[in-house]
Protein backbone atom coordinates (compact mmCIF):
# COMPACT_ATOMS: atom_id res chain seq x y z
CA UNK A 1 0.00 0.00 0.00
CA UNK A 2 1.31 3.36 -1.23
CA UNK A 3 2.22 5.78 1.81
CA UNK A 4 -0.25 8.64 2.69
CA UNK A 5 0.59 12.19 2.62
CA UNK A 6 -1.41 14.82 3.79
CA UNK A 7 -1.21 18.17 2.81
CA UNK A 8 -0.92 20.87 4.66
CA UNK A 9 -2.48 23.90 3.31
CA UNK A 10 -0.63 27.30 3.51
CA UNK A 11 -2.32 30.15 5.31
CA UNK A 12 -4.84 31.25 2.88
CA UNK A 13 -4.65 29.08 -0.17
CA UNK A 14 -7.58 27.83 0.34
CA UNK A 15 -9.73 30.79 0.51
CA UNK A 16 -7.96 31.35 -3.19
CA UNK A 17 -10.72 28.71 -4.74
CA UNK A 18 -13.61 30.05 -6.71
CA UNK A 19 -16.80 27.59 -6.52
CA UNK A 20 -19.05 27.28 -9.27
CA UNK A 21 -23.15 28.45 -8.00
CA UNK A 22 -23.15 25.01 -6.46
CA UNK A 23 -20.26 25.62 -4.37
CA UNK A 24 -18.66 22.83 -7.05
CA UNK A 25 -14.98 23.18 -8.27
CA UNK A 26 -13.70 21.19 -10.98
CA UNK A 27 -11.01 18.51 -10.03
CA UNK A 28 -8.91 17.40 -12.23
CA UNK A 29 -6.52 13.54 -10.88
CA UNK A 30 -3.31 13.10 -13.20
CA UNK A 31 -0.79 9.93 -12.44
CA UNK A 32 2.39 11.00 -10.77
CA UNK A 33 4.11 7.82 -12.74
CA UNK A 34 3.89 9.42 -16.99
CA UNK A 35 1.71 12.51 -15.82
CA UNK A 36 -1.69 10.72 -17.60
CA UNK A 37 -4.78 12.25 -17.05
CA UNK A 38 -6.93 9.70 -14.93
CA UNK A 39 -10.19 11.53 -14.00
CA UNK A 40 -12.19 14.73 -13.57
CA UNK A 41 -14.55 15.28 -10.63
CA UNK A 42 -16.38 17.41 -8.36
CA UNK A 43 -15.20 18.80 -5.03
CA UNK A 44 -16.67 21.51 -2.45
CA UNK A 45 -14.74 22.92 0.31
CA UNK A 46 -14.94 19.91 2.72
CA UNK A 47 -14.30 17.36 0.02
CA UNK A 48 -10.89 19.50 -0.90
CA UNK A 49 -10.21 19.99 3.01
CA UNK A 50 -10.80 15.93 3.34
CA UNK A 51 -8.42 15.72 0.16
CA UNK A 52 -5.63 17.38 2.15
CA UNK A 53 -6.15 16.38 5.22
CA UNK A 54 -6.08 12.58 4.51
CA UNK A 55 -3.68 11.97 1.26
CA UNK A 56 -6.11 10.64 -0.10
CA UNK A 57 -8.85 11.84 -3.05
CA UNK A 58 -12.38 12.82 -1.89
CA UNK A 59 -15.21 13.99 -4.12
CA UNK A 60 -18.85 15.29 -3.88
CA UNK A 61 -21.19 13.24 -5.87
CA UNK A 62 -23.70 15.38 -7.77
CA UNK A 63 -25.96 12.41 -8.56
CA UNK A 64 -25.51 10.94 -4.82
CA UNK A 65 -25.52 14.18 -3.26
CA UNK A 66 -22.81 12.80 -0.83
CA UNK A 67 -19.02 12.64 -0.34
CA UNK A 68 -17.25 9.75 -1.57
CA UNK A 69 -13.54 8.72 -1.44
CA UNK A 70 -11.96 6.99 -3.89
CA UNK A 71 -11.77 3.37 -4.45
CA UNK A 72 -13.53 2.82 -0.82
CA UNK A 73 -15.47 0.42 -2.83
CA UNK A 74 -13.50 -0.77 -6.02
CA UNK A 75 -10.08 -0.77 -4.28
CA UNK A 76 -8.86 1.87 -7.13
CA UNK A 77 -7.34 4.68 -4.71
CA UNK A 78 -5.62 7.41 -5.56
CA UNK A 79 -3.06 8.72 -3.23
CA UNK A 80 -1.92 12.30 -3.57
CA UNK A 81 1.35 13.55 -4.13
CA UNK A 82 0.42 16.60 -5.07
CA UNK A 83 -1.65 19.46 -4.93
CA UNK A 84 -2.35 22.67 -7.21
CA UNK A 85 -5.18 25.12 -8.10
CA UNK A 86 -4.89 27.06 -11.15
CA UNK A 87 -4.35 30.82 -12.05
CA UNK A 88 -8.05 32.07 -11.74
CA UNK A 89 -8.55 29.32 -8.43
CA UNK A 90 -11.89 27.47 -10.13
CA UNK A 91 -9.82 24.22 -11.25
CA UNK A 92 -8.01 21.94 -9.27
CA UNK A 93 -5.13 19.35 -10.04
CA UNK A 94 -4.08 16.35 -8.27
CA UNK A 95 -1.11 14.33 -8.61
CA UNK A 96 -1.46 10.73 -7.43
CA UNK A 97 -0.06 7.55 -7.16
CA UNK A 98 -2.88 5.38 -9.26
CA UNK A 99 -3.74 1.61 -6.98
CA UNK A 100 -5.60 -1.12 -8.52
CA UNK A 101 -6.88 -1.11 -11.95
CA UNK A 102 -7.13 2.42 -12.76
CA UNK A 103 -9.35 5.79 -12.31
CA UNK A 104 -12.58 4.64 -14.25
CA UNK A 105 -15.54 3.10 -13.25
CA UNK A 106 -15.27 1.14 -16.73
CA UNK A 107 -12.44 -0.76 -15.76
CA UNK A 108 -10.16 1.38 -17.75
CA UNK A 109 -6.83 2.99 -16.14
CA UNK A 110 -8.16 6.86 -17.43
CA UNK A 111 -11.36 7.59 -17.51
CA UNK A 112 -10.16 9.23 -20.90
CA UNK A 113 -9.67 6.31 -23.11
CA UNK A 114 -11.77 7.30 -25.87
CA UNK A 115 -10.68 9.65 -28.89
CA UNK A 116 -13.08 11.03 -31.52
CA UNK A 117 -10.72 9.89 -34.44
CA UNK A 118 -11.82 6.60 -33.58
CA UNK A 119 -15.07 4.51 -34.62
CA UNK A 120 -17.46 3.70 -32.20
CA UNK A 121 -17.36 0.13 -30.66
CA UNK A 122 -20.79 -2.28 -32.01
CA UNK A 123 -23.72 -1.45 -29.47
CA UNK A 124 -24.70 -4.79 -27.08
Amino acid sequence: MPAITPIEAAPGTLDQVTYNSDGLVPAIVQDHDGGRVLMMAWMNRESLERTLETGRTWFWSRSRQEYWCKGETSGDRQYVREAFYDCDGDTLLFIVEQEGRGACHLGKYSCFFRSFDEPLPPSE
